[in-house]
């Protein structure tokens, strides 16, 4: 017992008042986090679309997120994190419920580009507000307490929104709605701007300037390799959200079951993502994401064949398995082929990489699925897993070069040289 509490203060303690309040908006948020989980059931089963206009409505998703973590990111630091957080919330929050009030598929549509947009538009501001309040000391805490709220919410959310479906599907769209506006007023009471203006340093002459980031970007090929390759996993891995639920709702299966089976998604990551580190620490990264690639084209490939709540159940477990083996060595990985000076364009490059994948994963799901098949969609997801585990292995090297030569160089180790030893004084017996 004392032991646990001496982990839970390790854990928690010492963290600013403010993130906690942010970490309370976040459980609350992904609490009623319910349209985005259901919407592809809602728009097939309740508005009668079919697999490729559901796909494109996702897409528009997507797109709208692309271009809301963008200008999120520059609002955030030219407008300030606070009035950034609540304009996007409270956006979210309106355009929840008109999306829920939309017929017509052109009205759905551009609803969804805006809720994406509004959605996506707090992701930058909120996570530079979190870096504002913690000390660096206590970032990896913190941010891991938060990863920790957002699936535990998501977990929960699925399970609750499928009940809530089964009853109303507007009621998703209020709910959800809701949550973001009591999110919008704990930062709106709680949360002070963090946000603290600076002046731009004078330059001395002579003195090199940075230019032509994205020219270096485009010409990193070993970078650029690795985000193509997050990319083709995001397009697998989001058809969880896409076509996962429309495949079980083809099998006869109700709404609350895919949120129960979609839910174990969560409860396995806040169970067991903290010890993943410790398995995989000093094994080599290419071959834990080759691994977890298979695994996770392994899960994915299996729903081809699912068409029980338990058989899907088991599929959503062996990719979570996957993503949980990815995500350490992902996110380590790809600070470390960062330079410095340019390391918030690399990661918005790759942050980039995701939004991609939102506008298009739902669009190709819904295409191969209507032309070639639900076989085709799953199988073929397997075989893109196979391809980025031969991929990983093939390009790890060069990643690992890459790592190595952008890695601070080690301080030289000061030698301490002692003085000869002299002879010692006879001592009387």
């Amino acid at each position: 017992m004392r032991a646990m509490r001496g982990w839970f203060r390790d854990t928690t303690g010492g963290l600013p008042r403010t993130f906690w309040y942010l970490w309370a908006g976040t459980l609350i948020n992904r609490l009623g986090s319910f349209v985005l989980v259901f919407l592809a059931i809602y728009l097939t089963q309740e508005r009668g679309f079919d697999e490729l206009a559901a796909g494109l409505v996702l897409s528009m998703w997507g797109v709208g997120g692309a271009v809301g973590t963008t200008l999120g990111g520059m609002l955030a630091d030219r407008w300030g994190r606070r009035p950034t957080l609540l304009t996007a919330h409270l956006g979210a929050a309106s355009m929840m419920l008109i999306l829920g009030l939309a017929r017509e598929l052109w009205a759905v549509a551009v609803g969804a580009l805006l809720l994406g947009l509004f959605a996506e538009a707090a992701r930058p501001a909120f996570a530079a507000m979190m870096i504002d309040v913690v000390p660096e000391r206590d970032r990896l805490r913190a941010f891991s307490l938060n990863y920790w709220a957002i699936n535990l919410g998501f977990a929960s959310a699925a399970i609750l929104a499928g009940l809530a479906a089964e009853a109303s599907y507007l009621l998703l769209f209020v709910v959800d709605a809701a949550t973001t506006l009591v999110t919008a007023v704990i930062i709106f009471v709680k949360v002070a701007e963090t946000r603290v203006p600076t002046r731009a340093a004078p330059v001395a002459a002579g003195t090199p300037r940075p230019r032509g980031a994205l020219r270096t970007i485009g010409t990193d090929r070993v970078y650029l390799g690795f985000v193509a390759l997050n990319l083709l996993g995001a397009l697998v891995f989001l058809q969880h959200i896409s076509m996962l639920p429309i495949a079980m709702g083809d099998d006869g299966l109700s709404p609350s079951m895919y949120g129960s089976v979609i839910a174990l998604n969560g409860v396995l990551i806040v169970a067991g993502q903290l010890f993943v580190p410790r398995l995989i620490r000093g094994r080599s990264r290419s071959h834990v994401l080759a691994l977890a690639a298979v695994v996770m084209g392994v899960g994915f490939g299996l729903t081809a064949f699912a068409d029980t709540v338990w058989l899907y159940g088991l599929t959503v477990l062996i990719w979570t398995l996957g993503e949980m083996l990815n995500s350490p060595s992902n996110s380590t990985l790809i600070a470390e082929l960062s330079p410095a000076e340019l390391r918030g364009r690399y990661q918005g490059v790759f942050s980039l990489s995701w939004q991609i994948a939102a506008a298009a994963a739902p669009i190709l799901g819904g295409l191969i699925r209507q032309q070639a098949g639900n076989g085709a969609l799953w199988l073929g997801c397997a075989a893109i897993g196979v391809v980025m585990a031969v991929a990983h292995l093939v390009s790890g090297p060069a990643r690992e070069r890459r790592a190595a030569a952008l890695r601070p160089p080690t301080a030289p180790v000061a030698v301490v040289r002692f003085p000869a030893p002299q002879p010692a004084e006879a001592t009387p017996a």
